[in-house]
């Protein structure tokens, strides 16, 4: 099981949200925005992997993934709407402010893979949570071994970082394969689930190792993919975000059989969560 944040990276004034002013908001899709925050006092600094918790005054507050440059750049983080907090959050414009507390959680082991193939699987608004590694190892080319990026969202229409994945996919160090479930005529790309990309990707199961996030099904299936593909067990990690609320494990709503996915998460060796992932009561 993946340690507690405080083995992973110190958090320092976390209890406290702190002032950030929204410096950009850019839509995705029609329902997610991603905004670019500036602090109005100490920043906020997580790392690839880890969150925040999102304050809009006057509503209450959401845990979100980073999904920005951790060393250096603006905090960034990707909402989807979907109630009444992410709604609020969304609807920011440039120079309004909110809270940021954190960063909480485990992080990518970025460190523990270098030297090795990288193969990167996303569904949905999974790849939020993942663009930081990404980015980490296309910006330390030479420290990995073959990187993929294998991408999957249920339309062409919900489609993260569109301009972003077609920068990634011009590069000649790096594949990029995209598919989406279903489209309308017009559509020239892959059609099927993100597990049909894993048997073509570029990288050696002997010195791969694998991050995977989007929703929990996606995510089981991902991971049986993987084994078929021969990837030790122990070289792939997983990120979870069911039901986070406080983001220090006092509450008990990400609970997860013996886990709770704030505090002991939320990215997970592989190893720990298979088996919790199909109890389908869990």
């Amino acid at each position: 099981m993946a340690a507690p944040a405080s083995a992973e990276a110190p958090v320092r004034g976390a209890m406290t949200p702190v002032p950030h002013r929204v410096l950009s908001r850019v839509q995705e899709t029609a329902d997610t925005w991603t905004l670019e925050l500036d602090p109005l006092s100490e920043p906020v600094q997580p790392r690839a992997g880890q969150f925040d918790m999102l304050y809009a005054f006057g509503v209450g507050e959401v845990p979100i993934s980073t999904s920005g440059d951790h060393e250096g750049g603006p905090l960034t983080h990707t909402i989807r709407a979907v109630g009444a907090v992410t709604r609020a959050l969304c609807a920011l414009e440039p120079g309004a402010v909110l809270g940021v507390r954190g960063p909480f959680g485990s992080v990518w082991p970025l460190g523990e893979a270098a030297g090795s193939d990288l193969l990167v699987v996303a569904g949905g608004i999974g790849l939020a949570p993942l663009r930081p590694a990404i980015r980490h190892a296309l910006a330390r080319r030479d420290d990995y071994g073959a990187v993929s990026v294998l991408v999957g969202a249920r339309t062409p229409d919900d489609l993260l970082y569109v301009p972003e994945l077609e920068r990634w996919r011009s590069r000649l160090d790096v594949e990029v394969d995209v598919t989406v479930d279903s489209a309308a005529a017009g559509w020239h790309g892959r059609v099927g689930l993100v597990t049909t990309l894993i048997p073509g990707a570029v990288v050696d199961p002997a010195k791969a190792s694998a991050f995977v996030c989007g929703p929990e099904v996606m995510m089981t299936f991902v991971v049986r993919a993987l084994l078929e593909r021969d990837l030790p067990l122990e070289r792939i990690w997983v990120s979870l975000e069911r039901n986070m609320r406080c983001a220090v494990g006092h509450c008990g709503h990400c609970q997860l059989g013996p886990t709770l996915i704030c505090r002991d998460g939320p990215v997970f060796p592989a190893a720990a969560m298979t088996r919790l992932l199909e109890v389908r009561e869990l």
